[in-house]
């Protein structure tokens, strides 16, 4: 699993604009930046949309406040599946990213097996990103959220 201090491996995530599909290398995506990265299992499933998501909506200008570029939420879904669910949230101050065959997920070291659920999703986690390299990470243990809440990730910055 990728660390604190470690920059973030190098992978292809999709994002479905107003101008089309944009495929991002995650290298120069968060070259550079200042980056909140938030992961969750799955798009449109109760703890994602009741809590997580609503959170970063929530706070998003605070945390942009504190100098964060991008709030980004990934996902092991496609693309258009992430756009649909951040439109239903209202979450235009966040990057919905799909990470649609978890490759990016997998290279972090944070996948999970749902088996019958939905197969290879991410675990829930967020982090702090500051030019590609990661200087807080925040992994829900298994049913869990409670580390991960933008209102946490807003008190570590």
């Amino acid at each position: 699993m990728i660390e604190q201090g470690q920059a973030l491996p190098q992978a292809t995530l999709s994002e479905l604009t107003a101008d089309g599909m944009v495929t991002h290398q995650s290298d120069t995506l968060f070259a550079g930046k200042k980056v909140v990265l938030f992961a969750v299992p799955g798009a449109f499933t109760p703890t994602c949309s009741a809590a997580h998501l609503p959170g970063f909506v929530t706070l998003a200008d605070k945390i942009k406040a504190k100098g964060v570029d991008i709030i980004a939420c990934v996902s092991v879904n496609d693309a258009f599946v992430m756009k649909a669910w951040g439109e239903a949230h209202n979450a235009s101050e966040i990057m919905m990213l799909g990470d649609g065959d978890a490759s990016f997920t997998k290279a972090l070291g944070l996948e999970m097996d749902t088996e019958g659920f939905g197969g290879i999703r991410s675990q829930r986690y967020a982090m702090i990103v500051d030019n590609g390299v990661v200087t807080t990470l925040l992994v829900e243990a298994p049913k869990t959220f409670e580390v991960s809440k933008a209102e946490v990730i807003l008190e570590k910055l």
